[in-house]
């Protein structure tokens, strides 16, 4: 519970620079080893997503390409790129608060974790207790744009 509390935190800070306020942090032995935000306008790179952000800081963080048993919570569904970054980094769990029937890839659309052509598949852990929060953050934070470009 306190993990996703603290990846939507994160999504929080996501928005503050005008980033869809998606979070991700990375646990191991019941520890934050690294926190993600999405930072695509903030950095202008369309691959910068909360969860490859976080496992770019965790493999920074712990000298080490895989994070075998770590786990990632994030606040909103793996889109089909970060799905696979979270396969090739070899993170043992993924859970995740709500789901995003447009942009998901683990659920929805690619469904990358139902192929056979992933040598790593993660445990997939939906907490739905944290999914209105998230998507509310989503709704708000996309109302506040389409008013800001009406005017």
């Amino acid at each position: 519970m306190q993990f996703m509390t603290q990846a939507l935190n994160s999504a929080i800070r996501a928005q503050s620079h005008d980033d869809v306020p998606i979070g991700a942090v990375i646990v191991r032995d019941n520890q934050i080893i690294a926190r993600g935000e999405n930072m695509v306008q903030l950095r202008q790179n369309p691959t910068l997503h909360a969860e490859i952000v976080a496992i770019n800081r965790a493999c920074k963080r712990l000298g080490q390409k895989f994070l075998d048993n770590c786990d990632i919570y994030v606040t909103l569904e793996p889109c089909a790129m970060c799905a696979t970054a979270i396969s090739l980094a070899r993170i043992r769990n993924i859970y995740f608060a709500a789901v995003d029937a447009k942009g998901g890839g683990i659920l929805h659309n690619a469904r990358i974790y139902e192929t056979d052509r992933h040598l790593w598949r993660p445990t997939i852990i939906q907490m739905p207790e944290f999914a209105d929060q998230s998507a509310a953050l989503l709704r708000d934070f996309f109302r506040a744009r389409r008013q800001k470009n009406d005017k």
